[in-house]
């Protein structure tokens, strides 16, 4: 549970309470009153919350020494540049980011988002019975805000189960955005390891230089598959144990479906596997809708150029009823999240620190006063 504690340095800072949780100091605003820790990871804790101010749950995600990692900072400074132009129903919603004390040396950051209750992983671990309907409930949905980041411009790049944050009333938001992208088609190469590797497509295994919103259509389809069958349905256990499982279940490509392969070694290594005629999914899934099945068929299909997209998908007959696209508008502009990889900790301090002043007007318009 969380515990009031004294200030590390006994000295308390105007509008700021302290809490420990899991061994761990919240430095918080005093309008929020911690209830329990909900989560851990290598970022750090995140716990539930209350709102003083509008008796609304929040959960409170502090990333730990934000600048001691580059990486770590860049991916920060991606999530909040990105969630502060998203508003979607199946996008998790940035609703404040606390104010650091000193401008000039902050470590931490606290990000405050809307609560939810569990996450996809979870659900699919549980025993709990999921039905055809809670089946198409979260497809439709996952696919509902990927359509959205997509029609922003936005590859999420790392779609998977634990990125699915879900609410016992079915509700399913997309969150974690640290490896989100803009998409630019052909013209931008980006190479650096993405999507944890169950859910990797099989352009990102085999290093292709060029790849777009297609990864995330395999990522969705390994998701979807995970739902029907209660386990993940490509669990390699290192990168080229993952391409075999891949052969193993779509059968060995024809010649004409492995010339995306722009690494020539790559492309020869796929070619020295051995044969394989495959599993129909309808085999590994009997008890699935057909629809489903012919779908999941067309989210895992080896080369992306032939990969169904996501607004196809949200069209197709097993979608029938769900999806009008009247009421699911593009984004109004594309967003630009291409961030200097070369930025020094100063600038990427700064830059974060703009981005916090945007949910702090009252601060924000008197630092502009500051700068006149």
């Amino acid at each position: 549970m969380a515990t009031m504690v004294e200030p590390p340095d006994g000295i308390r800072p105007r509008g700021k309470h302290y809490y420990s949780m899991w061994q761990t100091l919240f430095e918080i605003d005093t309008k929020y009153v911690p209830i329990k820790p909900i989560g851990r990871g290598a970022y750090g804790v995140v716990c539930s919350s209350i709102n003083r101010e509008t008796n609304e749950k929040v959960a409170i995600k502090k990333i730990n020494n934000v600048f001691e990692n580059k990486i770590d900072a860049l991916r920060t400074l991606r999530e909040l540049k990105l969630l502060r132009h998203i508003r979607h129903d199946n996008v998790i919603a940035l609703k404040d980011v606390m104010m650091p004390i000193h401008r000039t040396s902050f470590k931490d950051v606290y990000l405050v988002y809307e609560l939810m209750d569990s996450d996809l992983h979870q659900i699919i671990k549980s025993s709990q019975p999921l039905s055809s309907d809670h089946c198409k409930c979260f497809l439709f949905q996952l696919l509902r805000g990927l359509n959205y980041l997509h029609s922003a411009n936005i590859l999420h790049r790392d779609l998977k189960p634990g990125n699915l944050l879900v609410n016992a009333n079915c509700d399913l938001k997309i969150c974690d955005f640290g490896l989100a992208r803009t998409s630019r088609g052909n013209e931008q190469f980006m190479t650096e390891y993405v999507v944890t590797r169950w859910y990797r497509a099989p352009e990102l295994l085999l290093c292709c230089d060029n790849y777009g919103t297609s990864i995330d259509v395999w990522s969705v389809g390994c998701i979807f598959a995970e739902i029907l069958g209660r386990k993940p349905i490509f669990p390699g256990t290192e990168c080229l144990d993952q391409l075999k499982l891949i052969i193993s279940v779509l059968g060995s490509q024809r010649d004409v479906d492995v010339e995306f392969i722009d690494n020539p070694k790559a492309r020869r290594y796929i070619k020295t596997l051995p044969y394989s005629k495959g599993i129909h999914f309808s085999q590994l899934y009997p008890q699935a809708d057909p629809l489903a099945i012919d779908l999941l068929q067309r989210m895992l299909i080896f080369d992306p150029s032939k990969r169904i997209t996501v607004t196809e998908a949200l069209l197709h007959p097993y979608m029938s009823g769900l999806y009008d696209p009247r009421f699911n508008p593009p984004a109004q502009v594309p967003i630009n999240l291409d961030i200097d990889e070369n930025l020094g900790e100063h600038m990427i301090r700064q830059m974060m620190w703009y981005e916090i002043l945007h949910y702090h007007p009252e601060a924000a318009s008197a630092n502009s006063l500051l700068q006149l």
